[in-house]
C-alpha cells in the first residue's frame, strides 16, 4: 500500500488537545499521524464545539469553505470550516462549525448527567451530512472514511443510501471503530425522521422500543469493525464482553470485529523530551524524576514527603469514567500515607463541588479543575502511582502514558488496559496493579498493594524502568490497521 495514494479521513467528536472527554482524545491525537506514518494520507474532520480556542489552537477560517450548505429533510443551514493542524503534525484538521448547533460550550453529552445535551440529535445529523458536504468543496477523495465512536454514525449509512449515486463518493470504504460501546447514541425514530430523507430512514438500526441506534447503525453499514483491545475484540467475538445490546442485532458483524491495540506516540510523549515538564528525565535519571514531583507538590500546596508516593488520577464526570467509584474509595485511600491529585475535566459546578474535598485532606488532597495538556504530562511526570478508574471503554491509553513517566498503573481489568497491563502479585513480570471486581473496595486493595510495595524502593525502582523500557509505540499496530485498508482497498 502506497502512502501517497491511499487517502483516509478521519472522524471524531474528540481530539486532544483540542477538546478531551474520554479516552478516544487521546487515541485521536496520535492515532492519524501513526497512520500517515505507517501507509496513507491523512485529514481529520471534527466539530468546531464553543469550548474549542481558535486563537490557542490557530485555527483560521477558509473562504473556499463558506457557507457550505447541509440540506436536512425539511431545511437548509450553512456550514463554515476551519483548519489547523494536528499538534506535532502536518495533519490537516477541519473544524465544523455552525453557531446555532456548536456555539455551546458543551460537547455532545452533559457529563454531570451522563445523557445528551438536547438538540444533541440535530447536531449528529447536520455533522454528519456536513461531512459529505465539506468534502465535495473541499475537491479531495478519500478513500477510506475511517469513523470513530456513535457521534459518526450515520456516516456509513449516508454513504451507502442519501450518496450512493454520487459519482464523487464511489468506491469509498468506511471503517468503524468502537471506543465505546456503552454510548451508543439513542434518538427516537419520530425525531430522526423530521431529518433525514426516507432512503436513509430505511436503513437505520430501529429497537424495539423505537430508539434508533446510531453505534449500531454505523456497524450494520461500514465495511469494517474494529476495537481498540485484542483482549475485548475476542471477548466480543464469543460473547464473553458486554455489548450493551449490540449483539442482539449485529451478532453476524460482531464475529468479525478485530482487535487492535492501541500504541503512544513518543514525540508526544517522552519524559526525556517533553518540554510541557519541569524536569526532563529518563529510566537512569530518577532525581529528575524527583525533582518533577517536589516541583507539583510545590504547585498544589501538598506537603511533600518522599516516603509517601504521589498518587494521581485523570478522569472526565462522565459516568462510565470512574469519578464515582473513586469518590466512593476515597476516604479508605486517604487514610493511608500518601498524597493524591486529582485531574478533573467535566461539569463546572461538578467539578467545584468535588474541588471543595480537598479541604478535608489539606496538604494532601489537590483537586485541579484547569485541565490542559502540560498539566496533564506534569502529572504523569511527577506521580508515582496513576489510578485508571475507567469501566467500560474497550480502549485505553493512560498506561502507557504511565509507563513511559515511570509510574505504576491501576486499572480496572474488565477495560481495554488489560491489553498491556500485567498485575505485578500474578507475575514477576508485572506492569501495575488489576482489580478484578469494580467496586470501592477492589480499587482500595489494589491501591493498598501499591503503596506497601512503593515502600521497597529498589524493586519498585526495578519495574518502573523495565516500564519505561517498553515497547508502547504504534507500529505493529499501524500496520494491523494499513492491512485492514488495504484488504478494503487493494487498489488504492
Amino acid at each position: 500500500m502506497s502512502r501517497s495514494t491511499t487517502k483516509v479521513l478521519y472522524i471524531s467528536g474528540e481530539i486532544s488537545p483540542f477538546v478531551r472527554m474520554t479516552a478516544l482524545a487521546d487515541f485521536m491525537a496520535s492515532f492519524p499521524q501513526a497512520m500517515e506514518d505507517a501507509c496513507c494520507e491523512a485529514r481529520i474532520m471534527m466539530p468546531k464545539y464553543g469550548v474549542i480556542n481558535d486563537r490557542k489552537f490557530r485555527l483560521h477560517d477558509v473562504l473556499r469553505l463558506a457557507d457550505i450548505e447541509v440540506h436536512s429533510r425539511e431545511k437548509t443551514d450553512l456550514l463554515n470550516v476551519k483548519v489547523t493542524a494536528l499538534p506535532s503534525s502536518k495533519i490537516q484538521t477541519y473544524f465544523l462549525y455552525n453557531e446555532k448547533y456548536f456555539k455551546r460550550s458543551g460537547l455532545f453529552v452533559d457529563a454531570s448527567a451522563g445523557v445528551d445535551f438536547k438538540g444533541s440529535l440535530e447536531r449528529v445529523v447536520f455533522f454528519n451530512t456536513g461531512v459529505f458536504e465539506t468534502l465535495q468543496r473541499l475537491g479531495w477523495k478519500p478513500d477510506v472514511i475511517h469513523c470513530h465512536d456513535w457521534y459518526a454514525g450515520l456516516v456509513p449509512l449516508l454513504l451507502k443510501t442519501l450518496y450512493a449515486d454520487n459519482p464523487f463518493f464511489s468506491d469509498i470504504r468506511t471503517v468503524l471503530t468502537m471506543h465505546n460501546m456503552h454510548r451508543q447514541g439513542r434518538y427516537p425514530l419520530k425525531s430522526m425522521a423530521k431529518l433525514l430523507p426516507d432512503q436513509a430512514l430505511e436503513g437505520l438500526e430501529v429497537d424495539d422500543e423505537g430508539f434508533v441506534n446510531l453505534l449500531a447503525t454505523a456497524a450494520r453499514h461500514a465495511d469494517a469493525l474494529t476495537i481498540p483491545s485484542a483482549h475485548r475484540a475476542a471477548g466480543v467475538r464469543d460473547g464473553k464482553v458486554d455489548t450493551y445490546g449490540l449483539a442482539d442485532s449485529l451478532k453476524t458483524e460482531l464475529a468479525s470485529i478485530r482487535g487492535i491495540s492501541n500504541g503512544l506516540d513518543s514525540r508526544q510523549w517522552n519524559p526525556s523530551t517533553d518540554k510541557l515538564i519541569k524536569k526532563k528525565f529518563d529510566a537512569e535519571r530518577s532525581a529528575e524524576k524527583l525533582e518533577n514531583k517536589k516541583f507539583l507538590h510545590e504547585e498544589l500546596d501538598l506537603d511533600f514527603d518522599e516516603a509517601a508516593p504521589l498518587l494521581s488520577a485523570v478522569v472526565s464526570l462522565d459516568p462510565y469514567q470512574g469519578c464515582e467509584l473513586l469518590l466512593n474509595a476515597l476516604p479508605e485511600i486517604m487514610q493511608e500515607d500518601v498524597r493524591l491529585v486529582l485531574s478533573l475535566y467535566g461539569d463546572r459546578d461538578e467539578m467545584r463541588r468535588i474541588q471543595k474535598l480537598s479541604e478535608e485532606y489539606p496538604g494532601r488532597l489537590a483537586v485541579n479543575t484547569d485541565f490542559s495538556d502540560a498539566f496533564y504530562h506534569q502529572v504523569m511526570a511527577s506521580s508515582d502511582i496513576f489510578l485508571m478508574p475507567a469501566e467500560r471503554e474497550n480502549g485505553a491509553m493512560q498506561h502507557f502514558f504511565a509507563f513511559c513517566y515511570g509510574a505504576l498503573p491501576v486499572a480496572y481489568s474488565g477495560a481495554g488496559a488489560v491489553d498491556a497491563l500485567v498485575d505485578i502479585t500474578l507475575s514477576s513480570d508485572g506492569s501495575g496493579f488489576l482489580f478484578e471486581r469494580y467496586a470501592p473496595e477492589a480499587l482500595v486493595e489494589k491501591v493498598k498493594e501499591a503503596v506497601s510495595l512503593y515502600a521497597d524502593q529498589e524493586k519498585w525502582a526495578s519495574l518502573t524502568a523495565a516500564n519505561m523500557s517498553k515497547d508502547t509505540s504504534w507500529t505493529d499496530s499501524a500496520a494491523a490497521y494499513c492491512e485492514v485498508y488495504q484488504e478494503l482497498c487493494p487498489g488504492a
